[in-house]
């Protein structure tokens, strides 16, 4: 996944918009409405990793299968972890990491009576 594919990956998803709270070198991704965070980013950083929010029942697994996923770097290691988007995550999984962290954090859109 390229640095270009990743953005527009994630600015597809409902409600995201990418901002820069951390400064111009790190790309946060947040959903409108809450602003919660669910994928940050240096779009610049040779390799390009990202780092998203998870379910804790899945992060293990998923970094017993894959190196190059780990505890999410400066934030907590129970809730977060870093891909590194060197080719040996696959695309599709990647993208179903981010899709589920999207999931995690988006505005609940209440039931109709």
């Amino acid at each position: 996944m390229t640095p270009d594919e990743l953005l527009e990956f994630c600015l597809a998803l409902p409600q995201a918009v990418e901002t820069y709270p951390f400064g111009e070198e790190t790309t946060v991704f947040k959903t409108e409405g809450n602003g919660k965070i669910f994928a940050l980013t240096s779009l610049a950083a040779s390799p390009l990793s990202v780092s998203l929010k998870i379910d804790p029942a899945d992060s293990l697994a998923l970094q017993a299968d894959y190196p190059a996923i780990t505890p999410g770097y400066h934030l907590n290691k129970k809730h977060w972890v870093s891909v590194v988007l060197d080719g040996s995550v696959p695309t599709q999984l990647v993208e179903e990491m981010i899709r589920g962290s999207h999931a995690l954090v988006r505005p609940r859109i209440p039931k109709a009576r």
